[in-house]
């Protein structure tokens, strides 16, 4: 028996893909922006790229290989910054939309409705992966065959599988990070401190391995920091962490039980004590 105002399993997943829909459709009618998101990891990337066939010379790729495993610094790179869009755009996406429904005053309208601010967050981290996974493959692509690099080598289809379990702690973090944004009320300043958290400690330029040993825990803490050397490693053989991907892949498996329940719990439990305070409509 259903209880009035209490929607199925079905139904909260069509409201999730209604969600999901309505982000596409939008995003669609702004080509350059999708544009601008593939060009963007590319420029990223071939700064320390040219910087460092500047300084090293005809033995970059040579030193390269000797700190990192390969001698492929544009793919290793180019992998880096690709990631480091995909991990970005989760934060960004969530944090904005919710920064936007709470400053319009459409996310307490969410309240009103059969349907809850968590299934519609699925829906956008479900609009987020397609868009951040599909711009960050196409961005691969592009720049390996502008910088004469070989785009399928290694073992690609475990290089998405690493990318595929990495998105669900991914969001599971962003879900923590919206539950900071409804907190403080603010996601600009936020997220631009976070990309420089984010950044540092996923090596998007450099082994996690040259961190410092409390640095390099803490970063080992961080799921996206094994999706990066996850997808890394499948293609250019740098070395897994635990030197096998199953023991790799197992911690990301870990990561994927906790994560999503313990962001989960904690949005949760933010946006009810706004509610209770009566901070939701507050900004």
């Amino acid at each position: 028996m259903i209880r009035p105002g209490h929607p199925t399993l079905p139904q909260s997943f069509s409201a999730a893909l209604a969600e999901t829909r309505l982000r596409m459709l939008n995003v669609s009618r702004y080509p350059g922006q999708l544009a601008l998101e593939i060009i963007i990891p590319i420029v990223f990337a071939s700064m320390p790229m040219l910087l460092g066939r500047a300084s090293a010379g005809d033995d970059a790729a040579a030193n390269f290989a000797a700190n990192t495993g390969t001698a492929n610094y544009v793919a290793f790179l180019l992998i880096g910054s690709n990631v480091f869009t995909i991990v970005t755009g989760a934060f960004w996406h969530i944090a904005y939309w919710l920064r936007f429904e709470q400053e319009t005053g459409t996310l307490e309208a969410v309240y009103l409705t059969p349907t809850s601010s968590l299934t519609l967050l699925s829906g956008v981290a479900l609009y987020s992966a397609i868009r951040g996974v599909g711009s960050a493959i196409f961005a691969y692509i592009v720049g390996c065959l502008l910088f004469r690099v070989n785009p399928l080598q290694g073992d690609v289809l475990l290089a998405l599988a690493f990318i595929a379990a990495g998105l669900i702690p991914l969001y599971g973090i962003a879900m923590l990070f919206g539950a900071l944004v409804l907190k403080v009320k603010e996601s600009n300043a936020l997220v631009g401190l976070m990309q420089w958290v984010v950044s540092f400690l996923m090596g998007i330029f450099f082994p996690v391995a040259v961190l410092p040993p409390v640095v390099r825990a803490v970063a080992l803490a961080f799921p996206p920091t094994w999706m990066t050397n996850g997808v890394r490693s499948a293609l250019l053989g740098v070395g897994f962490f635990f030197g096998e991907w199953y023991l790799d892949m197992a911690v990301l498996w870990a990561f994927i039980f906790f994560t999503p329940l313990f962001g989960f719990w904690v949005f949760n439990r933010v946006e009810t004590g706004l509610r209770k305070n009566e901070g939701m409509g507050q900004f």
